[in-house]
């Protein structure tokens, strides 16, 4: 068996692990459901828009939007979320992107420790990104979880499916990742994420997405959200930069 050989059949069998213990995983959850039937489990959805328009000696548009829905119940916790933007400068496209996260969770009996699964896609034109998807099965931890502050770090192996600068490539990752919330009032909150993915025969290829965002209560449904991203491609498309900062003011309403 060659190397291509042996890299396929790897990856085959590494997607259909994921895919059995995501299943396993959402079987289990479904079990737990059923049986408590009194408190059906709700999500919590907040969606934000923003926008920015000007005339004049310049005439520019950038319009960003995103949604967040987060479900909590017995041992279970699952996220998802979508963003993007697109922008204008004097009629050229200077912005385009689009991205969607998912993750679940399956806690442990001591309410700290959980085995999870992360899917991501992202489509970024500006930066020649095509398409790039990733997998990622893990372990995670929280090291504080409490009312007002949670803090909890994630590793576990990856694969990652891209189209960048025109060309296909799909290698083995290792995804390494960090998160905090800190609830600073009752109507303000704190949030910040850091995930680091290189590739694992070659760590010279590698991703590093940080974000950090401050969102307020104006009514109960209503509220500011105010968030920086960055993401840093320590090999990007040709002639495109590494690094990418987005800095973002939105309005925010809770379903």
């Amino acid at each position: 068996m060659n190397t291509d050989q042996m890299i396929h059949t790897t990856t085959r069998w590494f997607l259909i692990c994921a895919i059995t213990a995501f299943t396993g995983f959402m079987t289990q959850a479904q079990e737990v459901e059923t049986i408590e039937e009194t408190e059906k489990p709700k999500w919590e959805t907040n969606a934000s828009v923003g926008f920015t328009l000007t005339q004049g000696n310049n005439d520019t548009l950038l319009a960003t939007a995103s949604i967040l829905s987060l479900k909590k119940w017995e041992l279970n916790e699952l996220s998802l979320s979508a963003d993007g933007s697109l922008g204008e400068v004097e009629g050229v496209k200077n912005n385009e992107t689009l991205r969607g996260t998912g993750q679940y969770n399956r806690l442990f009996t001591n309410d700290r420790t959980f085995a999870l699964l992360n899917l991501s896609a992202l489509h970024d034109a500006i930066a020649d990104v095509g398409f790039r998807g990733t997998v990622s099965p893990g372990l995670g931890h929280y090291f504080f979880k409490e009312d007002k502050f949670e803090l909890s770090g994630e590793l576990g192996p990856g694969f990652v499916y891209e189209k960048v600068g025109g060309i296909t490539d799909h290698y083995m990752s290792l995804r390494v990742a960090e998160s905090a919330k800190y609830q600073i009032s009752e109507r303000a909150r704190l949030w910040q994420k850091l995930e680091y993915v290189p590739q694992v025969d070659y760590f010279e290829n590698y991703l590093v997405i940080a974000e950090i965002g401050i969102d307020s209560d104006l009514t109960e449904k209503l509220g500011m959200r105010f968030t920086i991203q960055d993401v840093f491609d320590n090999q990007p498309a040709l002639g495109r930069k590494s690094n990418d900062l987005r800095v973002v003011s939105s309005l925010r309403y809770k379903f």
